[in-house]
């Protein structure tokens, strides 16, 4: 699901709420309840990861000298000064010797043959059956030798063949060790990189930050539906670069091809918002004051049916190079419904139920005044990547990992009640 992915962004979760980092992991995959956990394992320090990058970092450079080692291996048997190769050298030349020494062998039989055949009186014929008799008795100790050198030759050959099979599985076995050691390696490190905050200034400020949401409980596939969501700086300080991230979590993972985010202020353009990681520019905030915003969510009709969850969190990053988020965003749970042959296009609106975040229970300071995105049309704008904080991005998994723990622990509890 896409919910994955917001875990490999969830830097500010793994840090500062590792509970609910553990947690939200299984997203909406679970609906079954479950027993919980007797025990809860303790987060590792980060000179815990970090000596955990050293050891991988060893293990792979051992791994990656055996690979290698096997690989020289490999090649230095097909050269003329490897053992195995000057034996078979050696045993090719005793077997050329051996087929020459059995030719003129050989030869000699027939030759000291034709010396009998040739001869006349007894005392002729006797010498030369001598002579035959001994080529003979060379000729077959020649074609032993013979025999035995090559045999030697296919010795040497296929000392040579079960030596590179043996470094090739060698290499192979070296390979896979070092495979699994480079995957140890990255998970190490990308460890140590998601439990590194990305910004050590940034912190929690709950209780200066509020965020409220309203939204539909129920969409129906083929139409659209808003989200009213209110910002209010309870601070005493004026934010230079105000922000609220978003995300669209879906029980299907289809579900996130078939909608489409928009946001704006009321009489205005509507401004695309992507669907995972929204991010929206509120630019600078006054003491004590409010922003409102619509986000327009719009599900074509091939949509599937749905479980699905809109969150919000609010942040800043000052000038000053001070940045601060809300370790609990706000969020709206809702049902995507298919869409019946015979039903009509449902009306937009926003009327289920509400969630916030932040200091929803500090009386606000510096004023009452409510700035509205309908009074510039430009207090607001969509934010690009390469303007969107590094923390604002992780601070919007920390609310979807928040926000979907929570729903998946309402889910557990609706199952074991049923």
């Amino acid at each position: 699901m896409k919910i994955r992915r917001i875990l490999a962004t969830a830097v500010a979760a793994a840090v500062t709420t590792p509970v609910v980092l553990l947690s939200a992991a299984p997203a909406f995959a679970d609906t079954k309840p479950s027993a919980p956990s007797q025990t809860q394992e303790q987060q590792p320090t980060i000179e815990e990861l970090q000596k955990k990058v050293a050891e991988a970092q060893k293990a792979y450079d051992a791994a990656v000298l055996a690979y290698d080692a096997s690989q020289k291996a490999i090649d230095a048997l097909d050269k003329a000064d490897h053992a195995l190769q000057v034996a078979l050298t050696d045993a090719k030349k005793a077997a050329e010797k051996a087929t020459a020494d059995k030719t003129a062998a050989d030869q000699a039989v027939v030759d000291a043959q034709a010396k009998l055949d040739a001869a006349v009186t007894d005392e002729e014929k006797a010498a030369a059956q001598t002579v035959l008799d001994e080529a003979k008795t060379k000729a077959a100790t020649a074609a032993t030798a013979k025999t035995t050198a090559d045999a030697n030759v296919t010795k040497a050959n296929k000392a040579i063949e079960d030596e590179r099979v043996a470094l090739l599985t060698k290499t192979g076995e070296a390979k896979k060790v070092k495979d699994e050691a480079l995957k140890v390696l990255d998970a190490a490190k990308e460890a140590l990189a998601d439990a590194k905050p990305p910004h050590p200034d940034c912190k929690d400020v709950s209780d200066q930050l509020t965020i409220t949401m309203t939204g539909p409980k129920k969409v129906v596939a083929g139409g659209s539906a808003e989200f009213k969501l209110q910002v209010t700086n309870d601070s005493k300080q004026k934010l230079d670069a105000a922000y609220v991230t978003t995300d669209l979590l879906a029980e299907k993972d289809s579900l996130l091809d078939h909608v489409e985010l928009e946001w704006g202020p009321l009489n205005s353009e509507w401004a695309d918002l992507d669907a995972e990681y929204g991010f929206i520019d509120l630019d600078t905030m006054k003491p004590g004051e409010k922003v409102d915003l619509l986000v327009r969510l719009t599900v074509d009709a091939k949509a599937p049916k749905s479980e699905a969850m809109f969150v919000a969190e609010p942040g800043y990053d000052n000038k000053d190079g001070s940045c601060g988020y809300i370790a609990e965003g706000a969020f709206a749970e809702f049902d995507v419904a298919a869409k019946a042959k015979d039903e009509e296009k449902p009306s937009t609106g926003s009327t289920g139920g509400s969630t916030s975040g932040g200091n929803t229970g500090t009386t606000q300071q510096g004023g009452t005044s409510t700035t509205s995105v309908t009074s510039t049309g430009q207090l607001a704008k969509t934010g690009a990547n390469d303007v969107m904080p590094q923390f604002a991005l992780a601070g919007a998994a920390a609310v979807a990992l928040g926000a979907g723990a929570m729903f998946v622990v309402r889910r557990r509890k609706a199952g074991a009640d049923a």
